[in-house]
């Protein structure tokens, strides 16, 4: 499944895209966004893990790389399930940094997200999103996801927690 955009791709991830994978996800400013399980730094070896589990994620995720020009510059996926079963998801992404401020996240999540609902019948989409990452919630909030709770220490980094938005879009 390849989703063509005005200025890059979506595609899934796949061996060979290791290398520009960490080079765009070993950054501190993308990871102190992201949820825990993010690492950071980003190696070889996680780019290395993070593509096998993609390949073997078939039908119970959505996982696609971001690529403008024959580059990997960031994701953007769904994963299935949770408490409404195949017909709820949590949509998740993140952008390399010199890419920022070109709407190209803001297009990447709003085409995951149509082709969730309208090919694989996705009935709601989840999001969570640190209340300090005012980008992101542009990016949601563009593409018709509305806010509904709000938690304290519900996301950050060991030792520090910080208030976590979550964000919905339902058909």
């Amino acid at each position: 499944m390849i989703i063509h955009a005005s200025c890059f791709t979506l595609r899934p991830w796949r061996r060979g895209d290791e290398a520009a994978l960490v080079k765009h996800a070993d950054n501190r400013r993308i990871w102190r966004n992201l949820r825990s399980n993010f690492p950071h730094p980003y190696t070889r070896e996680d780019a290395e893990n993070w593509i096998a589990e993609c390949l073997e994620s078939k039908g119970r995720a959505l996982r696609l790389a971001i690529v403008v020009g024959n580059e990997p510059v960031g994701a953007v996926g769904v994963e299935f399930g949770g408490g409404n079963g195949r017909s709820g998801g949590e949509i998740g992404y993140w952008l390399g940094e010199e890419l920022w401020g070109r709407g190209i996240a803001t297009e990447a999540v709003g085409l995951a997200a149509a082709y969730a609902m309208d090919e694989l019948g996705i009935e709601r989409l989840e999001a969570a999103v640190l209340q300090s990452n005012t980008a992101s919630i542009r990016v949601l909030e563009k593409n018709g996801f509305t806010a509904f709770a709000r938690l304290r220490k519900g996301a950050g980094r060991p030792g520090k927690s910080a208030i976590e938005i979550h964000y919905v879009k339902e058909r």
